[in-house]
């Protein structure tokens, strides 16, 4: 049974300090911290200068009491838990305004103006640019129907059905079969591309859904009863090919999670990350959780089952089309001791930008 969490007002103001700096600790160094050692940082920035080793193990002793740190070996500091963890990003971490550098690099990277090459490699860049800002691995799950439609066109096979042909604008092309009314006259697939082809190019298919609805009134008077079954069917198979389809999963920068690696647990720990980074169908599952909400969501080693072995944490945001539906997610996976409060606004900024990329008119 997992402990419950502390509350900020379980701790008072020393044992909170003392808590605050073994997390840093852990979070720069990625060592334990000891009593001594503090107490001569603490005497030294004249923050306690009278609080003894004695004592400080004392207040190192209730806050594993509590859950929220551990020693990893007799006679050695404490490190947080992924209790800890948890209990500082929910309670401690401040999170400010995204690093001038990150900014100026996102910006320049994934202005809509400048991009000359298919959503796809766009994705693939931004997945290049988590890692690089980070130094962790950068995640990106990208959906189809980010893709903006170049053209459409009906063939029919058999009196009832029916191929359509999409065109996106990366190049890529997909047929899918749809019913045809028993009857329909070819000038009725004629129209509805025609249709289709003059309102709907270079629009998602969230634009697309969104385009219909706002003309309905304009479709009804403008096209037959038939025409308009086309059209829908047309749209509906767009939208069925996401469904049976698995996202895509783009993963760049793994090399970073090798830097500063020294103890044998560390390269264990690394080699099940990698395990996990492979398991793309399980991380496009867990990515997918972030579109039941909205805003940047973190994951702290056993709180998913994906990390369970690796003790990894991931930090997620959502993006979006135009239509304001949820397309894909942008992240950063790392070790526990990822820059939580630096890398946060890194993340939530750069979804925002893949937003507009995706959907220019946003």
């Amino acid at each position: 049974m997992n402990a419950p969490t502390p509350r900020l007002d379980d701790l008072d103001v020393r044992t909170r300090d003392i808590f605050r700096r073994v997390v840093d600790h852990y979070l720069t160094q990625g060592e334990p911290l000891g009593s001594r050692t503090l107490s001569r940082d603490l005497t030294q920035s004249n923050a306690m200068p009278t609080l003894s080793p004695a004592t400080i193990r004392n207040v190192m002793s209730d806050l594993e009491a509590l859950g929220l740190v551990f020693a990893p070996h007799i006679s050695a500091g404490r490190l947080p838990t992924e209790l800890g963890l948890r209990f500082f990003v929910d309670a401690f971490m401040e999170v400010g305004a995204i690093p001038p550098e990150a900014r100026a690099a996102l910006d320049d990277n994934l202005d809509p103006a400048r991009q000359k090459g298919s959503v796809e490699d766009t994705l693939t860049e931004t997945s290049s640019l988590l890692s690089g800002l980070t130094s962790g691995a950068g995640l990106v799950l990208a959906s189809k129907s980010d893709t903006r439609l170049k053209h459409i066109e009906f063939i029919r096979l058999e009196p009832t059905k029916g191929l359509v042909v999409l065109v996106g604008e990366d190049g890529n092309v997909e047929n899918r079969l749809i019913d045809l009314a028993d009857g329909l006259p070819a000038s009725a697939l004629t129209e509805a591309a025609n249709f289709l082809n003059a309102h709907l190019r270079g629009k998602t298919l969230g634009e697309a859904q969104k385009a219909l609805a706002e003309r309905e009134q304009a479709v009804a008077a403008e096209l037959d009863r038939l025409t308009r079954q086309v059209v829908d069917a047309g749209i509906a198979s767009w939208a069925g090919a996401e469904e049976g389809k698995p996202k895509q999963l783009i993963v760049r920068g793994r090399a970073n999670l090798l830097e500063d690696v020294s103890a044998q647990e560390d390269l264990e720990r690394i080699r099940l990350l990698f395990e996990d980074l492979d398991s793309k169908k399980e991380l496009a599952r867990l990515l997918s959780a972030t579109e039941t909400a909205e805003g940047v969501r973190i994951f702290i080693g056993s709180e998913n089952k994906l990390f369970s072995l690796s003790g990894s944490s991931m930090i997620v945001a959502p993006y979006h089309d135009d239509a304001g539906l949820i397309v894909g997610a942008v992240g950063v996976i790392g070790p526990t001791r990822l820059n939580y409060q630096r890398i946060v606004p890194v993340v939530d900024y750069t979804a925002s930008l893949v937003s507009r990329l995706v959907s220019p008119s946003r």
